[in-house]
C-alpha cells in the first residue's frame, strides 16, 4: 500500500504540472512560436485534467474502502457524509474562484464528489456501466441541445453562467468539465483503485490494455478524420469534422473520454511502477511531496503564478517558449516549496484548512 500511495502522489504531481502548462498557455495567449513546442503543450490539453479527475476517483475509493467492505450502515453513512462535505466545500471554493479563473475545475470536482456520495458503494460492474453510460449520453444530449449555447469561442468565455439555467447547463452539459461525461473519469478512478494494483501481473495487464486502447482510439479517429477531409463528397465542413471527430477536450465526445481515460490509467500504472522501483530516490520523494499539495498548488498557480505574470505584463500575446519557461519555473518552485513545507508540517496549507472544514 505504501508504494501504491507513492505512485498515486507522483501521478497527482504530474497532473498538476500538466494543468499548469495548459492553463499558462491559455492565460498567456501563447499560440505562436516553435511548432514542436506548441505540439508538446497540446499533448496536455484535456489529458492532465482527466488524470486529475481519475485520481479523485482513486481518492474516493481509499476514503470509503473501510465502510464499503464492512457494509455497516453507520460507516456507510459516515463515508457518504464525508463525501458530501467535500463536494459542497469544493463547489463553494470553485464557484468563488470562477470569476478569477473561468476554466476552474474545482466546482465541477465538487459535483463529482456529490455524485460519488451516491454511488461509492456500488459494485465494479455498475461503476463501469455508469461510466460508459455517461460517455455515450453526451453525444445524445449534443444532438438534442445546443452545445455551443452560452459560449464565445473567440475568448473562451461563457455568458449567462450566473443564471440558474446557465449554471445547470454549464455544470451538467457544456462547461469546461461537465458532469456528463466527465464523471465517467471519476467512476473509472474508483474502479481502478479497487483492482489489485500491488500485483505486478494485474498492473502489467492494465498497462497493456490501456496503452492499446489509447493508441487504437487515437489512430482510428485520425484515419477517419483524414479520410473525410480528403473526400469530395464530404457533406461536412472542415470545422465540423474536427469538432465531431476530434479526441480533444472540446467537445468531450466518447473518443475523447476513451483516449483520455486510458491514457490516465497508463500514466498511473507507470507512476506506480516508478514509485516502487525508485522509492528511495530524491526525484521520487520530491514528486510525491508535490502531489500531496495538489490543492494548494492548483490554487497557487492561478492566484500567485498568473498574478505575477499579470503584474509583469506577460498575460497576453506571449510565445509558447515564454509560456513553457514560465510553467517550468512555477513547477520547480512548487516542488521546492512542497518539499520544504512538508519537511516541517504534515499537510499542505490549503489541505489543512480543507480537512478541518470537512471533519
Amino acid at each position: 500500500m505504501k508504494q501504491r500511495i507513492i505512485g498515486f502522489d507522483i501521478a497527482r504531481s504530474l497532473a498538476i504540472f500538466g494543468m499548469v502548462i495548459v492553463n499558462f498557455k491559455v492565460a498567456m495567449g501563447a499560440d505562436d512560436g516553435n511548432e514542436l513546442l506548441l505540439g508538446f503543450a497540446s499533448l496536455f490539453e484535456g489529458r492532465a485534467s482527466a488524470l486529475f479527475v481519475v485520481l479523485a476517483g482513486v481518492g474516493v475509493t481509499f476514503l470509503t474502502n473501510k465502510s464499503r467492505l464492512s457494509k455497516q450502515n453507520y460507516l456507510l453513512k459516515e463515508s457518504s457524509t464525508a463525501l458530501i462535505k467535500r463536494g459542497l466545500l469544493l463547489s463553494a471554493i470553485g464557484l468563488t474562484y470562477t470569476p478569477i479563473w473561468p476554466a476552474d475545475i474545482l466546482h465541477f470536482y465538487g459535483f463529482y464528489f456529490l455524485i460519488a456520495a451516491l454511488v461509492f458503494n456500488f459494485s465494479n460492474r455498475y461503476l463501469i456501466i455508469f461510466a460508459i453510460g455517461l460517455t455515450f449520453l453526451f453525444p445524445i444530449l449534443m444532438a438534442l441541445f445546443d452545445y455551443e449555447h452560452g459560449w464565445d469561442w473567440s475568448t473562451l468565455s461563457y455568458h449567462g453562467f450566473w443564471t440558474v439555467d446557465g449554471m445547470i447547463r454549464h455544470i451538467l452539459f457544456n462547461g469546461f468539465h461537465p458532469v456528463i461525461p466527465w464523471c465517467a473519469f471519476l467512476f473509472l478512478g474508483m474502479w481502478l483503485a479497487r483492482q489489485n494494483l500491488s500485483n505486478k501481473t494485474c498492473r502489467r495487464k492494465l498497462l497493456l490494455k490501456s496503452l492499446s486502447l489509447f493508441v487504437i482510439t487515437e489512430a482510428i479517429f485520425m484515419v477517419i478524420k483524414a479520410s473525410l477531409l480528403e473526400s469530395d463528397n464530404l457533406g461536412l465542413s472542415v470545422v465540423e469534422v474536427e469538432f465531431l471527430l476530434s479526441t480533444s477536450i472540446i467537445p468531450p465526445m466518447p473518443q475523447y473520454v476513451v483516449a483520455a481515460g486510458s491514457l490516465a490509467i497508463l500514466i498511473i500504472i507507470l507512476c506506480l511502477e516508478f514509485g516502487e522501483r525508485f522509492s528511495e530516490s530524491k526525484l521520487c520523494s520530491w514528486l510525491c511531496l508535490t502531489g500531496q499539495m495538489s490543492l494548494t498548488l492548483y490554487i497557487a498557480h492561478v492566484i500567485i503564478g498568473m498574478g505575477i505574470l499579470e503584474t509583469i505584463g506577460y498575460l497576453e500575446n506571449q510565445t509558447i517558449e515564454t509560456s513553457l519557461l514560465s510553467s517550468l519555473i512555477f513547477c520547480l518552485i512548487a516542488m521546492v516549496f512542497s518539499s520544504l513545507w512538508l519537511k516541517y508540517l504534515k499537510i499542505g496549507p490549503l489541505e489543512s484548512i480543507f480537512r478541518r472544514l470537512t471533519q
